[in-house]
């Protein structure tokens, strides 16, 4: 069956723990509530001796009625079994309240701190690790943590119950009680013989539904792209595998764990039906009476009952080993972007960052196969304006990663205002970084929520400068409330520019000393991409600003554009400069940028206004209104270049 488990490989992060570490671990979470569990405990040996006073009672009132008592023998009976009933259900609603309680608080504190964990990993870990099998480490495997607790109150429960109870079979009769005991080893070693078993069978239905999660995650994500290529059926079709695949995995777990339950079933009848042949013959010879024997043929229930309780509830407690085993691998995932040092960046609750920054001979690769950036060295000014320019794959946003720490580099040194960046204490180091990726989140909730994002405790009236000082507030106008407007899930309920308008804000109110921009207003109209070119210019006064540029308008403010290829720097200069050498940033300019030009704009609306004049005098067909129709001559809308705001007609 090993087809079933294609595509449940392990986690890169993914490690095996003793059950040994794993109770340690577990128990570890518990420490802090040593009280309540004494309280727990104490109810549970209060529990498992009034649950052990019933069965004797009836054995002593089966003598009695052998040697016809009184009715007031046998009320007092009555009354004493009644009693001891009431104070079990006392003893275990008190002992399931706090241990409820405390299970509560614990799963609580273990998802915290798996939440941290996950939150605290660079972004190499995600690129690694679909984010669906994260999340369902964090919500299904911290639940399913609970269980491992609860399943070993009951059984301690049930095993003080054992003990008090042989305590007392001692005393009736030793050969028996030893006859009881020599069943225990049995039954356990058929119980644990189970137990890797169950384990693997367990980790492998976690594995198939952490997959199944990321599977409908990444397919609600891109539902979008999925309905314009008509893919619907494809996703379905990818889904229905991976369902079948854990219908087979669920099988084999459930064949697996179904199986202990009648093999324990055989020999707790094997061992009843010895230990009735024994008793009869002991109750015959007159060395035990026949309560003691019905009080021996209970105990057989009490010691196979927690052992029974593991076999039909093997596959839970299997379930919380494996699901504590996941969270605590989640936990204890090395993370690769580490910091020798937590060096301050902030003095006197002041930002000492001029925010210089100097690559030396920096190597950085995402895989061990793929090198990135090879020898990379790049001195950036506080406060310059830096465009960075190239073809896809020359290096551009790993540079801007890099300098944001969520990357670790392999070789060489990233100094910040001659500072080891691994030195810096990286929590105040980014409050002083400002990103706009090139595709902005937006979290749900108002545009007034997503600004205040970059600095929580600002007040609404910084909120409001912040985003007034954005093309001069001209974009809120287009917003239904204004701040108040609610952005939808990821931003959906605005437009592309819009959110890049609001992430500027965001960064603005935030005031950081270095600013990137992975810029992409290609995909927004005219006038909004002249509003965040506004935008930009009020950002990037007086910081420093590392630009992934890819338009014009943007490169041509640079103070000093760097064109790479494949990871190396081959040119760099001013616009003017560089067009000048002719090299490969003139070849880009007349590739990707020279359209943008206002030159070519103009020059083409001139070369368009001939065309048309010589087709009006070579083709004389007139509408009914005597005008020349465009259509006739060729010519159509779709002709004419975009113009930005401001641009000569």
């Amino acid at each position: 069956m090993g087809f079933i488990l294609d595509g449940l490989d392990t986690e890169a992060y993914d490690r095996s723990y003793s059950d040994r570490e794993l109770l340690r671990r577990i128990i570890s979470y518990f420490r802090p509530y040593t009280p309540q569990m004494i309280v727990v405990a104490l109810m549970l040996m209060l529990n498992s001796a009034a649950g052990t006073g019933g069965p004797i009672l009836i054995s002593k009132g089966i003598d009695l009625v052998a040697g016809k008592p009184s009715l007031r023998a046998i009320l007092l009976l009555a009354t004493g079994v009644l009693l001891l009933g009431v104070a079990a259900w006392v003893f275990n609603y008190v002992r399931q309240m706090l241990s409820a309680r405390v299970v509560g608080d614990v799963v609580l504190k273990l998802r915290e701190d798996v939440f941290n964990a996950t939150i605290h990993h660079d972004l190499s870990f995600y690129d690694e690790h679909p984010s669906g099998k994260i999340v369902s480490r964090i919500t299904s495997d911290t639940q399913d943590f609970s269980t491992v607790v609860t399943l070993i109150m009951d059984l301690l429960s049930q095993v003080l119950l054992v003990a008090i109870l042989s305590a007392w079979l001692f005393a009736i009769n030793v050969w028996l009680t030893v006859l009881l005991l020599c069943m225990t080893p049995i039954a356990v070693a058929i119980a644990l013989s189970f137990r890797r078993i169950a384990r693997r069978v367990t980790q492998h239905a976690r594995r198939v539904t952490a997959k199944i999660n990321a599977q409908i995650q990444e397919s609600i994500s891109g539902i979008m792209v999925a309905k314009s290529f008509r893919q619907e059926q494809a996703i379905y079709d990818t889904f229905a595998a991976n369902n079948r695949q854990a219908y087979q995995v669920g099988l084999r777990r459930g064949l697996t764990l179904n199986t202990i339950f009648p093999v324990m079933g055989l020999a707790s009848g094997l061992g009843v039906a010895l230990l009735v042949y024994a008793g009869g013959l002991a109750t015959r010879d007159g060395t035990v009476s026949p309560g003691d024997w019905y009080l021996f043929m209970q105990a057989v229930g009490f010691y196979w009952w927690p052992l029974m309780n593991i076999a039909s509830f093997w596959s839970q407690f299997q379930d919380g080993l494996s699901a504590a085993e996941r969270v605590f691998a989640l936990i204890d995932a090395e993370p690769k972007v580490r910091q020798v040092a937590a060096e301050p960046v902030e003095a006197d609750g002041h930002s000492s960052l001029q925010g210089g920054i100097e690559f030396r001979n920096l190597t950085f690769a995402y895989t061990n196969n793929e090198v990135v950036l090879p020898d990379f060295t790049l001195r950036i000014r506080p406060r310059e304006t830096l465009a960075l320019v190239g073809h896809t794959g020359a290096g551009k946003t790993s540079v801007a990663r890099l300098i944001a720490r969520f990357y670790e580099f392999q070789g060489g040194q990233l100094l910040v205002d001659g500072r080891d960046i691994r030195r810096l204490d990286l929590n105040q180091y980014r409050q002083h970084i400002g990103l706009v990726p090139q595709e902005p989140f937006l979290f749900s909730g108002t545009v007034r929520d997503n600004i205040r994002y970059a600095r929580p405790e600002a007040s609404d009236e910084e909120v409001l400068d912040a985003a007034l000082r954005i093309s001069g507030g001209d974009w809120l106008a287009d917003l239904p409330q204004g701040l108040d407007t609610d952005v939808g899930e990821r931003g959906a309920s605005l437009s592309m520019g819009q959110r890049q308008l609001v992430a500027l804000a965001r960064v603005l109110i935030k005031n950081p000393t270095i600013f990137i921009l992975d810029e992409a207003t290609a995909s927004v109209d005219p006038f909004t991409e002249a509003q965040i070119q506004e935008g930009l210019e009020t950002i990037m006064s007086d910081r420093t600003a590392i630009i992934i540029a890819h338009r014009l308008s943007t490169v041509k403010r640079a103070d000093r554009i760097i064109v790479m290829d494949h990871g190396r720097i081959i040119e760099e200069g001013t616009h003017d400069e560089l067009l000048a050498q002719g090299g490969h940033y003139a070849e880009l300019y007349n590739t990707y940028f020279r359209h943008q030009s206002l030159e070519h704009i103009e020059g083409f609306g001139r070369e368009k206004a001939q065309e048309y004049a010589e087709l009006a005098v070579l083709l004389p067909r007139e509408t009914e209104s005597g005008i020349l129709s465009p259509s006739a001559v060729g010519y159509r809308p779709s002709d004419e270049p975009s113009v930005t705001k401001g641009a000569k007609p």
